[in-house]
C-alpha cells in the first residue's frame, strides 16, 4: 500500500486553514486537518490542497493555487 492510500491523506508536511479566519497551522502526520479547531476562532481546520480547500477557494472566488 503506497503511502497515503486508504486514508485520503495528502502526505507528510503541508499546512492546515481556517475557512472563518484563514489562520494556518502546521500538519500534524496521522491527524486529519477536520480534526484540528482552530487555535483563533476554534472552527474546524482544512488541509491546504484538499478537495474542500479548493471548494472552500472557489466559494470566496479565489484562484487554485
Amino acid at each position: 500500500m503506497a503511502n497515503n492510500e486508504g486514508c485520503g491523506g495528502l502526505g507528510k508536511g503541508g499546512n492546515c486553514i481556517c475557512p472563518k479566519c484563514e489562520t494556518t497551522i502546521p500538519h500534524q502526520r496521522g491527524v486529519p486537518c477536520q480534526q484540528e479547531r482552530c487555535p483563533e476562532c476554534g472552527a474546524k481546520m482544512l488541509r491546504e490542497g484538499s478537495e474542500h480547500h479548493e471548494l472552500w477557494l472557489k466559494k470566496k472566488g479565489r484562484p487554485l493555487d
